[in-house]
């Protein structure tokens, strides 16, 4: 019964919420070897062995918000702010272009330092200098005005995660000042202004339920973005949910496959979470369905500042400078770094699909 409605997946069936959540509560060690089986196929059929790379720059750590879960929340008097200026984050680009990055990912907490004509400037800057490659921005809820000031300055892409799709767990995850409503309304403008848009959730955050996963994975089939970025709940020692338990790695590698299977084309990265909870677990998300990583382009003196959730990775495989070691361990898996931008795509032709990350 379970084997059917993954090939019903697999064949671009869509699966009624009941059948999802026996999916998602999916315990059944040989049923959850067929399901990753099953993603890590379907990725191959677009992506080939190619993964692809995203220069990672986390430019400023300061945030007005106070999201119960996150290390850099505004009342986390033990975070050590800083913002790299536009010299030190153009210098970033430089170090990416040199190592082969053709994506650029700016990153950081939802800032008012950083006011609009500054952040456009700097999107033209790295425009300018680097025009074959995708920016991204990921830099929270901003006015439809802000998107389309930095979308007109050259940004491409944009990486905005809903962390769940109910209403009543949103509140359990954040103050009262922030909505639901209000971002999916941003992911809509986003989507609206021409953006390829990124969303995504947390897999075993606090107070959460498989109707909950069941809700995010029937939002992100309404939305249809062309990211999708999952990864476990990690715990940060200095917020409300520091004594929860991390998410389950078992659960968020089914969930890779099983939006793998609903979205085929879709960028989905093994996230750093992933890695941060288990060694290999970005490798592991790889052979699930996953196609891209995001090493660190940050500069080594602020990455440790950049404290999500514990144990953060910053260094190894998971930085820019180890991109050797990273291709190491993607060859021992049968894969390989797909340096280029690796824009989303369109389902295409099985001819495409053998050349699309050459």
């Amino acid at each position: 019964m379970i084997r059917t409605k993954i090939d019903r997946l697999n064949t671009g069936q869509s699966l009624r919420p009941e059948e999802l959540k026996s999916l998602v509560l999916l315990t059944d060690p040989e049923l959850q070897r067929y399901l990753r089986e099953k993603g890590r196929q379907k990725a191959q059929e677009h992506f080939g062995n190619g993964v692809y790379i995203r220069g990672l720059i986390e430019f400023t750590n300061y945030c007005a918000n106070d999201c119960y879960y996150c290390g850099l929340r505004r009342s986390n008097r033990k975070v050590r702010r800083y913002r790299l200026d536009r010299r030190a984050i153009l210098l970033c680009c430089k170090t990416g272009y040199e190592l082969g990055f053709r994506t650029f990912v700016l990153q950081g907490g939802e800032d008012q330092g950083f006011q609009v004509k500054e952040m456009t400037g700097l999107i033209e800057d790295i425009r300018r200098s680097y025009p074959d490659c995708a920016i991204t921005l990921s830099i929270g809820e901003r006015s439809a005005g802000e998107y389309q000031a930095y979308f007109n300055a050259g940004a491409d892409r944009y990486l905005l995660r809903h962390e769940t799709a109910n209403e009543e767990h949103y509140r359990r995850l954040h103050p009262d000042r922030l909505s639901l409503k209000q971002r999916k309304a941003c992911l809509y403008q986003l989507r609206a202004i021409g953006y390829q848009a990124g969303t995504g959730f947390m897999v075993g955050s606090p107070y959460q339920t498989a109707d909950h996963l069941v809700a995010d994975l029937q939002f992100i089939q309404e939305l249809q973005p062309q990211m999708i970025g999952i990864g476990p709940f990690l715990p940060h020692r200095d917020t409300p949910f520091g004594t929860f338990l991390p998410g389950s790695l078992s659960q968020t590698l089914n969930l890779i496959a099983i939006l793998r299977l609903m979205h085929p084309t879709a960028l989905i990265p093994a996230t750093t979470a992933l890695g941060s909870l288990v060694p290999d677990g970005r490798e592991q998300g790889i052979l699930c369905g996953a196609n891209v990583v995001m090493p660190n382009l940050s500069p080594v003196q602020v990455r440790e500042k950049y404290m999500l959730y514990n144990n953060k990775l910053f260094s190894g495989a998971e930085a820019a400078e180890g991109l050797r070691d990273l291709e190491k361990r993607l060859n021992t898996i049968g894969y390989r770094i797909a340096y280029g931008r690796g824009d989303y795509q369109q389902p295409h032709s099985l001819q495409e699909r053998s050349t699309h990350v050459i």
